[in-house]
């Protein structure tokens, strides 16, 4: 690998990690604004779940288009226009002074949501199969690591600058400011460059976008249950994310201080998981094939068990409750970075946005209604019932499609490698 390319990758992993960091700041932040907001708007739980819900389905409906535009098109150019559109979306919902209107600009955010295939892919032509768990770990830092922004700037800062309104215009400008980054400093790769086959090559042959190859990845056992797990999966992270801070505040009487000191540890931590994760998952894929679904199962299954003994840990028991969800915090992010780099470990690079784009509007296609369903729950029983049901039945079922995963990925890990082969071989 030349000298410049090596250090260009490093430039293009920082800005996409300030990307990711600012944006999820953006879009995980509401989360820790439920109580403000309700309040003006006159909100139940079920009309908040809409206003969440709302940006989720417009992701999932993008999520195809996004992916499609990313495997015709530079991706460079497309991140930036959707960095463009998050900045915009967010200023006007800031702007709005009714319900509807808040509803509807809430869900025009979920637009750029659906960007993030783009990005992967492009990460997935700089670094090879060996590395990637390691730079989706530390890309994926940046989720929780906005979310603990967004906290700190909700509970801490936008009482001091005039409410919530001045956060969604500052969080907006930063979106353009970092589409220009993208757009002067972040530079498009061949298609399948970082592939072992081809890592060495000076000269590489374009891979053009192929229906006939979009086809062969429904033909991919292990994509089935990569589907079927992201229907589940992402069910526990969207009534956590959309429903926890209430949680506490309501149920559990924590004031925004508490609050403030319990979750930011416990966010620390899941910020480390996104790493450990995909340190480990690269770890065990160097040995076994199946070693990045094995890391993933595992998360599933002991994050599930440890959320569950927080949820019913005693409201006196503060400091054991603390604990439970530093246990869960840990587990709970193990499988991300491995699920998007298992996606690349079996598909072409001319399709990878493509197929990763459809495992997120699957994965949004169930879980854009899990803020509806935990609002109607909770309005019918109790926050603490819905954040008790849902995850812990979801998680289960993602368990089991990992078992299920470990008998197909060696086969359709070894079909990629020869097919690469052969494409090498002809060049």
């Amino acid at each position: 690998m030349s000298e410049k390319r090596a250090s260009n990758r490093w430039v293009v992993v920082v800005i996409f990690f300030f990307f990711m960091l600012l944006h999820q700041t953006d879009k995980l932040m509401i989360g820790s604004m439920q109580v403000p907001i309700s309040e003006e708007f006159g909100m139940s739980n079920t009309q908040w779940g809409w206003i969440n819900s709302g940006a989720l389905i417009v992701a999932t409906i993008l999520y195809p288009v996004w992916g499609y535009l990313y495997d015709r098109y530079a991706r460079a150019k497309l991140l930036a226009l959707a960095s463009f559109i998050w900045g915009a979306t967010t200023w006007m919902n800031g702007i709005v002074r009714s319900f509807p209107a808040f509803l509807a600009t809430r869900a025009s955010t979920g637009i750029d949501d659906s960007s993030y295939p783009g990005l992967y892919t492009l990460v997935a032509d700089y670094f090879g199969p060996n590395l990637r768990g390691k730079i989706y770990g530390v890309l994926q830092l940046a989720q929780p690591l906005g979310y603990l922004l967004g906290m700190i700037l909700a509970l801490m800062i936008a009482p001091m600058i005039g409410g919530w309104r001045s956060i969604f215009y500052i969080t907006g400008s930063l979106g353009l400011v970092v589409a220009v980054l993208i757009y002067f400093f972040v530079k498009d790769m061949p298609r399948g460059k970082a592939e072992p086959e081809f890592e060495q090559m000076p000269e590489m042959a374009t891979f053009k976008f192929s229906w006939k190859e979009v086809r062969e990845i429904f033909k991919k056992k292990t994509m089935w249950f990569i589907f079927l797990q992201g229907f589940a999966g992402v069910f526990p992270w969207n009534v956590i994310t959309y429903f926890f801070f209430a949680y506490l505040e309501k149920e559990r009487g924590y004031d925004p201080d508490a609050i403030l000191f319990t979750m930011g540890p416990v966010i620390l931590i899941l910020a480390a998981g996104y790493f450990v994760g995909g340190a480990v998952g690269d770890f065990l894929f160097k040995r076994t094939r199946k070693g990045r679904i094995l890391i993933s199962s595992v998360g599933v299954l002991l994050g599930a068990i440890f959320l569950v003994l927080a949820v019913t840990t005693p409201i006196d028991a503060p400091n054991q409750f603390f604990i439970f969800m530093c246990l869960t915090a840990i587990f709970m992010p193990l499988s991300s970075a491995n699920v998007i780099a298992t996606v690349y470990d079996v598909t072409v690079p001319e399709v990878r946005s493509t197929a990763q784009a459809t495992e997120y509007f699957i994965e949004n296609a169930g879980a854009a209604f899990a803020p509806i369903l935990t609002g109607i729950i909770a309005d019918a029983t109790s926050l603490q019932t819905a954040i008790l049901i849902i995850p812990s039945v979801t998680w289960g079922l993602c368990f089991l499609f990992y078992l299920g995963a470990l008998f197909t990925i060696d086969k359709d890990h070894a079909d990629l490698r020869a097919q690469m082969a052969e494409r090498a071989k002809a060049m």
